[in-house]
């Protein structure tokens, strides 16, 4: 059997697509041709179970089948041999199989390969079908875009439009770039990209994502990034390479067959060879029989199939989920959560601000928001814009100057040649300018402060609210046996102790800097128990050097910035929290069908192992033994592509 599996979308799917007709039809002309052989040979080997054919026509029948039925293997192993590849699998069973014809066992030697070709059918069908589980991905990449033009709108390639671009997308077309709705409205089908069969209703204003479909209205876009930079460019940039990080068992297996096969093949000749020459009454062809029973069944093939088209199915099923990991080893290690560290604005939070009371300490309620939102008017973070929003006005880019953002601090500027300062508490401390803070839980919500001319103005209160997920992610993530579910926060201890009481996590720490929330990730890890994984969940920019820290990283990549879906591990396409633990249950689930091939193919090789050297196992069990449970581990690798639903 083959003993590969594609990386990513390997050179399979991807590049099928692309080849032209001529050269399909060109392909399919030997797999017909195999296929006929093949039944062909399976026909003859069945004619000489069931009739009686005197012993001169037995051996051009059955060795007319074997090499229909062979042939092909046999030559592959040759071809092999001549590179310097010895020994693997179809060596094996070319030898095996040549052995039993030596010894006059005709039918077993074509029996063990037409199960062997039967076990390949099994693998292709397999790997077709993952493939497929993962390439259906593929069908999200656009193929053009409705350029708008001054003279109507020309169809170009997406890579040709420009950030700030307009572009017309008609109903039934996919949304070929990243953008925000300038005209109309309509509902888009997001499945491809989040695994939700609703559909989302959008108006001017909206953002719509690369890969969605447009089913019922004209919308206009204004490009947001270019194709390289897409939603739907990373989702595919994910997904094809997905392969090339592998989880340990993987690696371990790969290595393991590189020594094992060797190593029964010496043990088989040394089983052929040493009781005939030890023992007085041994027959060298008894022995030589153990001797390729034993070969047939020491064929990996379970294991190297079986293994990485598991956690490859596992990765398939997470994407149809609206869940894209990045590589088998991080599907592994989700698996192994003990410990959940999560954001809290637009990760628990739906990152939705909006002002919500002013207090004003030196100037009314209406200057302390235009001074507020003069300063945040450069800002892209949610408080700024919240701000902007409650001011209803634009500010005027000429009343201000000096503009400067501190990070994780607030914002400086000079509004009409004042000096504003607009932040949490400890930037006012840090300036040296006195406040009043709230009392004890006075307010829940995020305090903005205020200062022109060096002298605090007053307050701007600023609310978010929990996702409606954010509870159940909690709950579902005691529910797997996570041990600890904690929340970093840049936000008021108030404010995060709050959203933390209300998600139901054990522990929070607040008000912490971007480079502090890797220190206290630190800290965390250093309390983790056994090989336990920790995981982190972001959305925001300043989450990536957290997320890039953590065992594995989640981003919520529907919303997410840039910088935390490439920083993540994961990618979770809805924004919902509850994703983390549907995606640990699929980990979970992948990781137990991995465990399950490994005992059942190791307990069944070894049992027929032993059989077969002792002389109680033929050729019939090791056929079982190779083709039967490859094909076992196979099937019940495929389970880890069907989708785990959410709970």
């Amino acid at each position: 059997m083959q003993t590969s599996i594609m990386h990513g979308c390997g050179s399979g799917c991807c590049a099928e697509k692309g080849k032209p007709r001529t050269e399909k039809t060109k392909n399919r002309i030997p797999i017909a041709f195999s296929r006929a052989a093949l039944g062909t040979g399976a026909a003859l080997f069945a004619c000489g179970m069931v009739l009686d054919f005197p012993e001169n026509l037995r051996l051009p029948l059955f060795l007319a089948s074997y090499l229909l039925v062979g042939g092909k293997v046999a030559l592959r192993a040759l071809k092999n041999i001549s590179r310097g590849k010895i020994f693997d699998e179809n060596f094996l069973m070319a030898l095996a199989t040549v052995g039993a014809f030596a010894l006059g066992e005709y039918p077993e030697g074509v029996a063990v390969m037409l199960f062997y070709r039967i076990g390949e059918a099994f693998e292709n069908y397999a790997l077709g079908r993952s493939r497929r589980q993962v390439s259906s991905l593929m069908d999200i990449r656009p193929d053009y875009a409705n350029l708008k033009t001054e003279s109507g709108s020309r169809r170009v390639s997406p890579r040709e439009v420009p950030a700030g671009s307009l572009i017309i997308v008609k109903p039934g077309e996919k949304i070929p770039l990243d953008g925000f709705v300038t005209e109309g409205r309509s509902a888009i089908d997001t499945s491809a990209l989040t695994g939700e069969a609703l559909p989302r209703d959008v108006e001017i204003g909206s953002e719509v994502l690369a890969g969605c479909i447009n089913l019922n209205g004209l919308l206009t876009l204004k490009v947001s990034r270019e194709f390289g930079e897409s939603t739907v460019s990373k989702i595919l940039n994910l997904v094809e390479n997905s392969g090339n990080r592998k989880a340990k068992v993987e690696n371990f297996i790969t290595k393991f067959a590189r020594v094992y096969t060797p190593a029964v093949v010496f043990a088989a000749a040394g089983l052929a060879l040493i009781p005939p020459l030890v023992l007085p009454e041994a027959d060298f062809s008894s022995w030589l029989g153990r001797a390729l029973v034993f070969l047939v069944v020491s064929c990996p093939c379970a294991l190297v199939i079986s293994i990485p088209l598991g956690f490859f199915g596992g990765i398939g099923g997470a994407s149809r989920a609206g869940i894209l990991v990045k590589g088998s080893n991080y599907l592994d290690a989700l698996a192994r959560v003990n410990t959940v560290v999560l954001d809290k604005t637009g990760t628990l939070t739906r990152g939705d601000f909006r002002v919500t009371r002013i207090i004003p300490a030196r100037l009314p309620k209406e200057e302390i928001l235009f001074y507020a939102a003069y300063a945040e008017s450069s800002s892209n973070h949610p408080i700024a814009l919240s701000i902007g929003k409650a001011y209803t006005e634009k500010a005027l880019p000429e009343r201000i100057s000096g503009y400067e953002e501190i990070a994780g601090r607030g914002l400086k500027a000079n509004v009409d040649g004042k000096p504003v300062l607009s932040g949490n508490a400890k930037f006012l401390e840090e300036s040296g300018i006195a406040y009043e803070a709230p009392s004890a839980g006075e307010d829940a919500g995020t305090s903005v402060y205020v200062a022109v001319d060096g002298v605090y103005a007053g307050r701007i209160v600023i609310s978010d609210e929990l996702k409606p997920g954010g509870r159940l992610a909690a709950a579902q993530l005691k529910a797997l046996g996570v041990r600890k579910t904690v929340m970093l926060s840049g936000d008021s201890r108030a404010v995060a102790e709050k959203t933390a009481r209300e998600a139901g996590l054990d522990s929070v720490y607040a008000e912490l800097l971007p480079h502090e929330k890797v220190q206290k990730l630190e800290e965390i890890e250093k309390e983790k128990t056994g090989d336990g994984c920790l995981v982190f969940v972001g959305d925001g920019m300043n989450d990536a050097p957290v997320l890039a820290r953590a065992d594995v990283g989640i981003a919520m990549g529907g919303l997410g910035a840039d910088a935390a879906i490439e920083a993540a591990d994961v990618v979770l396409m809805t924004d919902e929290p509850q994703k983390i633990a549907q995606a640990i249950r699929i980990a979970r689930k992948t990781r137990s069908i991995v465990r399950e091939n490994i005992i059942f193919a190791l307990g069944v090789k070894a049992l027929i192992l032993l059989l077969g050297a002792l002389g109680m196992a033929g050729m019939w069990e090791a056929v079982f033994g190779d083709v039967g449970v490859a094909v076992l581990a196979i099937l019940n690798a495929m389970r880890a592509g069907s989708r785990s639903r959410a709970h």
